[in-house]
């Protein structure tokens, strides 16, 4: 089920996450008010999902994938500039995302990172 809902919420998140992002960059946004931005912007997917009647595991799990497959040109440069493999790099922030599905949803993180990292890997480029 969870790659069927990266199929739905990949496209509304990179559409408005793009629009945020270019606000930013043009400077109409400074740190804080992205950060704003992008975290009501999860709640609002969280809620669209919710409406649909996803499980709320199920839309952690599609909404943490999907924001990490759009962090790939970030992941890069991070990865570039601290002179670290990409690999490296994207395990961390997976890690991160599987801690944090872990942590409120109670599941194992091993396998909240198991899922995580299948789901990333259907859709990465």
């Amino acid at each position: 089920m969870t790659k069927e809902l990266m199929e739905m919420v990949l496209p509304r998140l990179a559409q408005r996450l793009n629009r945020h992002l270019r606000r930013y960059r043009e400077g109409q946004l400074d740190d804080a008010q992205f950060s704003d931005k992008f975290e009501t912007l999860l709640q609002q997917q969280y809620s669209w999902l919710a409406r649909r009647g996803i499980p709320e595991i199920e839309a952690a799990f599609a909404i943490h994938s999907a924001v990490l497959v759009l962090s790939g040109p970030g992941l890069r440069a991070e990865a570039e500039e601290e002179g670290i493999p990409l690999e490296v790099i994207e395990f961390r922030a997976v890690q991160c995302a599987a801690a944090d599905i872990s942590q409120n949803y109670r599941v194992s993180e091993r396998g909240a990172l198991r899922r995580i990292c299948g789901l990333v890997a259907a859709f990465a480029q």
